[in-house]
């Protein structure tokens, strides 16, 4: 114990000792910091969202780059060769190496969530679990590291597969790119690597609720935790003059790679279940119309207006978003199509000839999303729904006479949350959706949507006051943006209201 103390305390007094190591350990998980929190300000409670891929980033910089670094620089320079002349093994040596770096980002953590709360940030709501939550991903990246230093013959070779390993997790494992953003293969590709569920368990037990739900993902990272501390162990190296070449017990890499494999596997009939619910639940709680309402329209798919006569900034990640709309191009033996002066002239031709379901955005995309019925929103959430909804019978904006623009302004509720990525946006549709259908005829409706899917730049929209005294943020939302997504909101009520959705 004495040995593993020494060694222990020796580690953290060079390591403080080293500017550009201190540097690295702090600075660059505050430069992420900062970034996300310029990304995502516009939140009502920031950061804590994303509090797991922060928290993530910091272990993965600390463990696959600083960890294996200090091992490999420390073995070109003899220090690990006189090690092993002393009277400690080496289980002794290598646990308090892991425990020095284990408490480097200890530290590093508490300062990133000291300087996110005081940003604004709420404290995490079980910081004890995400204490646990903590320890289980530095173990398992941790050992990551521990493999990239067996694998090393040299610092630079460490920087090498350090990004080899960071960079692809960064992306398609959902620590830098949300998972919602990620098309299909590569959020299945997801569930191979440790970085997912880090992120998973390390959000849910700052901002969800706790490990109660995150099982799989603590025996993910611990089981490649011990897989990869197995694999360091049996290839370390004491020696400078041992090149990886010559070593031998090459075949614990595959216990690594074959635990990532396994886990990945396990996890894909869970994504199959999630994706099953997906296409069988309705998106949404809406009543379909009476048969009678709908059979006018039977069959019916999206509407998409006009392409915008400027484009937009990206947002969330992702270009330009319009509403689907079928081509101009139809074939030369059609008859013209008279032109529609007024919503009232809609009949139930212009809406099967100008609209369509099949390019619309997926309701569990970051665009326009819709929750699942058996998704249930957080605390947070739950209580802006519920201001949202109280607030609506009142809301000057849906009381106007114009019935057109009333719509209109009620899907500009949804469209402003949805532009700005607020952590309820998915789940605002049902409100909104019940509300035009409770106070809107069924008639004038499939109407209404098509003229606002077909004009997304008519009218006005409720201005910032009329959307805070809602309780929704509205600093930063794009205008021309924030119609486009209304518009497509209207197409996806407009497919539920005829049954295509």
């Amino acid at each position: 114990m004495h040995a593993f103390l020494t060694h222990s305390l020796i580690g953290l007094r060079l390591h403080f000792r080293n500017i550009m190591a201190v540097v690295y350990g702090y600075l660059f998980p505050t430069i992420f910091l900062v970034a996300f929190w310029t990304l995502y300000r516009y939140e009502q409670t920031p950061l804590i969202r994303h509090i797991g891929e922060l928290l993530t980033i910091t272990v993965l910089g600390g463990a696959c780059f600083g960890l294996p670094t200090t091992l490999v620089s420390e073995r070109e320079r003899g220090v690990w060769r006189r090690y092993r002349l002393t009277p400690v093994s080496t289980a002794t040596l290598v646990a308090s190496t892991l425990t020095t770096r284990y408490v480097l980002l200890v530290i590093a953590a508490l300062l990133q969530l000291g300087l996110a709360m005081a940003l604004g940030m709420p404290a995490p709501r079980h910081p004890g679990q995400l204490f646990v939550a903590f320890s289980c991903t530095a173990l398992a990246l941790m050992g990551l590291g521990l493999t990239i230093a067996a694998l090393a013959d040299n610092v630079p070779a460490v920087q090498a597969l350090g990004q080899c390993v960071f960079l692809p997790m960064l992306i398609l494992g959902g620590v830098a790119v949300p998972l919602a953003s990620l098309p299909p293969w590569a959020e299945r590709l997801s569930a191979f690597f440790p970085g997912r569920y880090a992120v998973e368990v390390i959000s849910a037990t700052a901002a969800g609720d706790g490990l109660r739900g995150a099982g799989y993902a603590v025996f993910a990272l611990l089981a490649i935790a011990v897989a990869a501390t197995a694999t360091g162990l049996r290839m370390f190296r004491w020696d400078r003059g041992q090149r990886f070449r010559s070593i031998r017990g090459k075949g614990w890499i595959a216990v690594t790679v074959g635990m990532w494999v396994v886990v990945g596997a396990l996890a894909q009939p869970r994504a199959d279940a999630n994706a099953r619910a997906a296409r069988t639940e309705p998106a949404t709680s809406v009543t379909p119309p009476p048969a009678e309402s709908a059979a006018a329209l039977a069959a019916a798919p999206a509407v998409s207006p006009p392409p915008a006569p400027q484009a937009a900034p990206a947002v969330k990640d992702t270009a330009h978003v319009t509403p689907p709309v079928r081509s101009a191009g139809r074939a030369e033996a059609e008859e013209p199509v008279a032109i529609l002066t007024s919503w009232r002239q809609v009949t139930s031709a212009d809406v099967l000839r100008d609209i369509t379901f099949d390019r619309l955005p997926p309701d569990a995309g970051i665009v326009t999303p819709i929750a699942d019925p058996a998704d249930m929103p957080d605390a947070d959430a739950a209580a802006t729904l519920a201001d949202v909804a109280g607030n609506l019978d009142t809301w000057p904006p849906a009381l106007v006479d114009d019935p057109v623009q009333r719509v209109r302004n009620l899907l500009a509720v949804l469209a402003t949350p949805d532009v700005l990525q607020q952590p309820f946006e998915r789940f605002l549709p049902a409100v909104i959706f019940d509300h035009i259908l409770k106070t809107t005829p069924q008639a004038e409706l499939l109407q209404i949507l098509y003229w606002i899917a077909m004009h997304p730049d008519g009218g006005t929209q409720p201005s910032p006051d009329d959307l805070v005294a809602l309780g929704l943020p509205t600093a930063g939302a794009d205008p021309l943006e924030t119609r486009n997504r209304a518009a497509i909101y209207g197409v996806k009520l407009l497919g539920r209201v005829m049954g295509r959705l």
